[in-house]
């Protein structure tokens, strides 16, 4: 298969964002290397409409690195609860602390130093780069994956080391063309044309700045490109959630491990049985668990599994005591939920009045 020329791509795709690309956002003005990294890790599997107002939230809370290295980790998850993907904030807080501690408070403007910091990969440490600083690194996120399989029409699943390598390649056969100056315009360019232009599904090929050279099209292979992921059924999971309420109308809220599915969130007692949690509310809960009233159930997809959550509700209850609020238990006022990290459903069923 004839390979695609790499020497006019990055011209005409740059001609493209100059009159097409999104300039307005709100991480490039200013674009400083803290916000242009927050916003990386944000968009990791995340739609740049979801993004931007909890960057504006975040930013107003969190205005720099310092700030928030020192913000407490409830703070943080409270601030990015709803985005999903809750590793990201981890390491994002991870992340500034190390800054901090060993890089004077900044990120450093250097590709191994960043790529050793939680949470910073290959791509988001060359997008970091690149648009920060200007510097020339190529990024090899989802839709420049699907942008360069299409064009150079390389076959195969692209998280396959073997095709990885081969995109990589080409991605650092094309940033050497940019030109100087332009570098992170480059970058934004190439992540608006896989989302605006070249998306995954009915991509607009009639509008593509590249599409005389594209293999996929010529070759009729625009549908076939990238090649999926081999699949398989998603699991299915259940288990089971206790709302809880005292006499003051207070909730009780259970801290998840730091590590699994919603680490260090804040969310209702759970189990993965019905048994399970009939004994957790034995030894914690003065209360009838039969007067439990079922909720509607929750289904919540993660990336490797669904999970069917049936919430249950026992009103005017007492912690046993012998049970005291901790760390990792306490009662919370409806109106101080904000305050705190919830995982989406839960916070959803919560605010419904439930």
């Amino acid at each position: 298969m004839k390979a695609a020329t790499t020497d006019t791509f990055a011209h005409r795709l740059l001609a493209w964002f100059d009159v097409s690309g999104r300039h307005d956002l709100p991480w490039q003005h200013p674009r400083t290397p803290y916000r242009v990294w927050l916003s990386e890790i944000m968009l990791q599997q995340t739609q740049v409409a979801t993004v931007i107002p909890y960057f504006q939230r975040f930013v107003e809370r969190f205005p720099t690195l310092p700030d928030l290295a020192a913000a407490s980790t409830d703070d943080v998850m409270a601030h990015w609860a709803g985005l999903g993907y809750y590793a990201r904030a981890r390491n994002l807080h991870a992340a500034a602390k190390a800054c901090v501690a060993h890089h004077g408070g900044e990120l450093p403007r250097d590709f191994d130093a960043l790529h050793a910091l939680p949470g910073i990969g290959r791509s988001t440490a060359g997008a970091i780069l690149a648009q920060a600083w200007d510097d020339r690194f190529p990024i090899l996120d989802g839709n420049v994956k699907r942008v360069l399989t299409r064009y150079h029409g390389i076959g195969g699943w692209p998280g396959l080391p073997a095709v990885e390598k081969q995109l990589w390649a080409l991605a650092h056969a094309h940033v050497e063309h940019v030109p100087a100056g332009r570098l992170a315009d480059y970058t934004q360019a190439q992540m608006d044309f896989g989302a605006t232009l070249c998306t995954r599904a009915r991509p607009a090929c009639v509008l593509c700045p590249v599409n005389e050279d594209c293999v996929a099209r010529r070759e009729g292979l625009t549908e076939a490109l990238p090649t999926p992921k081999p699949g398989k059924p998603l699991p299915e999971r259940e288990a089971v959630a206790l709302l809880l309420e005292n006499t003051a109308g207070e909730l009780l809220l259970q801290r998840r491990p730091p590590t699994g599915i919603w680490a260090s969130l804040w969310t209702l007692p759970q189990a993965d049985t019905d048994a399970g949690m009939r004994d957790w509310f034995a030894q914690e809960i003065a209360g009838d668990y039969d007067n439990a009233e079922e909720l509607p159930l929750i289904v919540h997809t993660f990336s490797h599994y669904r999970l069917h959550l049936q919430p249950l509700r026992v009103r005017k209850v007492a912690l046993r005591d012998t049970v005291r609020d901790n760390d990792d238990l306490r009662w919370v006022a409806r109106t101080d939920l904000a305050t705190l990290g919830l995982p989406a459903p839960i916070r959803k069923l919560l605010g419904n009045g439930s």
